[in-house]
Parts: structure tokens; C-alpha cells; sequence
């Protein structure tokens, strides 16, 4: 099998030659540029890097590192990602959302310092939430795309921005997000859809021009801690799962298949996220409550 075969394979519940290797395919799990300029000098190769993602703070993983450990997976990210925003004297910058980013000291990934609506009082409807760019767009889409699809077997991942549930956490600062779920459902709904509203008009132009050429769309969106889901049940229905499932439909209609990213112990989740159509889970975390024995989970969500 060739990397691409393997991955799909896995994926459509058949048995590959062997687990499937990733490695930097995506920006809810990469590797930090620190561990990976330390990997680069154990094995001889060359002390550089180019981000991937600068704001996530992760590396792009290059070939010699793919081919050395026999990745099967290969991003497909816009080069706006890799770009270190410019800061000012607090080391912070402000992204298109109107959201004040802030770089640590010890130079970790950037943390939200402020957010725009966190001032909004509950009876101001955020109709009009802007944005400075109407269309996340790929640089050269189509072309790179196209070149990869022709030039390598190995998977492409396509990467979207972050999910819109995380995207009203940074707007409205993920304290008072939590608290207008309980309080307010009306006014926290109102600026979830305008979000969502955004985010799906934007990644359907990503879809359509590039698409075609990906395997797998990867969709991050945290819904868990490490207990459980971070909201009740009913909650979830109501107000989450409804507006998440728009999100997995434009998804499955592209024909690739779905990688949902949440943090947490989310077993409890699984079978609505199975019921929307997700593939496959990023990750598995183990060390999350209820998530520990993969053969179980396995053996519960396997197609015979």
C-alpha cells in the first residue's frame, strides 16, 4: 500500500499493511519548533525551520523527516499561517477578528490578551460582527494543490481556520462564553450563528478550490475537559450540536473524509459526532477520563 491507500483504508474501517504515521499534518497537533530543531540536530540534518503555523507556534515538518520516518500525511495550509505576525512592545498583535493575541516571554504559543466582546452588554445583539478580510483564502489553492495531488501518494490533509465555537471563546473570552450558555441563550446564540455564519461561507470557498485534491478535512473545535464534555448535555443539544452538525454537513458533502480535533474526554460525544458524520477522532486522548482502553472504544465504533 502507498501512503494515501493506507489512510483511506484505515479510515473506511479495512485493514491497512500498517497503522497509518502522522507527523505535523495538522495545526491541532504538530510539533513545537523547539523539539523539532532538537530532532534535526540528533539527526544531522540542517538547524533551520519554517512554521507551519506561527500563531500555534508549530513547524513545518520537511521531507527529509517524512521520508525518514515513513509519514503518510502531508499538510495543505494557507502560507498566511507561516507568517510571524509584527508585534508591538507588549509582544501581542491584533488578528482580523479584532482579537489582541499576546506572545509569552518563554515564547509558548499565542495566548488571547484580549477580547472584543467582552465589554458586549446581553441586550446588544451582535448582529454585525466584522472581520478585515471577507474570504480565508488559500495562496496559489488550486495550483499547489494540484501539484501535491500530482507529486506525492501521501494523504493531504486540508486545514481549515479554527472552529467557530472557538472563535466566540476569543471574541467574548471563554469565561463569560461559558457563563451566556447557562444565563443567556438567546444572546449567546445570536453571536454563534453570525460566527458560524462566517466561518461556513469561508470554508466552503476553501473547499471549492482545493477540495478536490485532499483526502481529509480536519475541522478543530475543543468540546471536552478532561471529565467530560465542558457543557451540559442539554446544553449541547440545544445550543452546540445543532450548529456543529452544519458545520460536519459541508463537510461530508465535499467527499473527504472528516478528522474532528477535540481536547478532553469526549466519550461520551462519540456517537453524536459518529451520528454527524465524523471519521476519525484527534486525538484519542488516553489520558482523559473514560478514554483510556482503545481497544474498547475500537471494538465499540468498528464497522463489521
Amino acid at each position: 500500500m502507498n501512503s494515501r491507500e493506507r489512510v483511506l483504508a484505515t479510515l473506511n474501517h479495512r485493514q491497512p499493511d500498517r497503522p497509518p504515521r502522522d507527523l505535523g499534518s495538522t495545526t491541532a497537533t504538530g510539533v513545537n519548533p523547539r523539539a523539532y530543531r532538537k530532532l534535526k540536530q540528533y539527526l544531522g540534518l540542517p538547524d533551520v525551520f519554517r512554521y507551519l503555523s506561527a500563531r500555534a507556534q508549530l513547524a513545518y515538518v520537511e521531507a527529509p523527516i517524512i521520508e525518514r520516518f515513513g509519514i503518510d500525511f502531508l499538510p495543505l495550509i494557507p502560507e498566511s499561517a507561516e507568517q510571524s505576525p509584527a508585534l508591538d512592545e507588549q509582544r501581542a498583535y491584533v488578528d482580523r477578528w479584532g482579537i489582541e493575541r499576546r506572545l509569552p516571554a518563554d515564547e509558548g504559543h499565542y495566548y488571547v490578551s484580549r477580547s472584543p466582546l467582552a465589554t458586549a452588554e446581553r441586550h446588544q445583539r451582535p448582529r454585525h460582527i466584522q472581520i478585515s478580510s471577507t474570504c480565508f483564502r488559500f495562496f496559489r489553492a488550486r495550483q499547489k494543490a494540484r501539484a501535491l495531488r500530482a507529486t506525492t501518494d501521501r494523504a493531504l490533509v486540508l486545514n481549515l481556520e479554527v472552529g467557530f465555537m472557538h472563535q466566540c471563546q476569543f471574541l467574548r473570552g471563554f469565561d463569560l462564553w461559558l457563563m451566556d450558555l447557562a444565563s443567556d441563550p438567546h444572546f449567546v446564540a445570536a453571536y454563534m450563528d453570525r460566527v458560524l455564519e462566517i466561518w461556513l461561507a469561508e470554508a466552503e470557498a476553501t473547499i471549492q478550490a482545493v477540495g478536490a485534491c485532499a483526502d481529509v478535512v480536519i475541522y478543530a473545535d475543543d468540546i471536552a475537559i478532561q471529565d467530560g464534555p465542558m457543557v451540559s448535555p442539554r446544553t449541547y443539544q440545544s445550543l452546540l450540536k445543532p450548529r456543529q452538525k452544519r458545520v460536519f454537513d459541508l463537510l461530508k458533502g465535499s467527499g473527504m473524509k472528516v478528522l474532528y480535533h477535540s481536547c478532553g474526554s469526549i466519550v461520551s460525544l462519540i456517537g453524536d459526532l459518529v451520528e454527524m458524520g465524523v471519521d476519525a477522532l484527534n486525538p484519542v486522548q488516553v489520558s482523559a477520563k473514560g478514554m483510556q482502553d482503545t481497544a474498547i472504544l475500537k471494538k465499540k465504533w468498528e464497522i463489521n
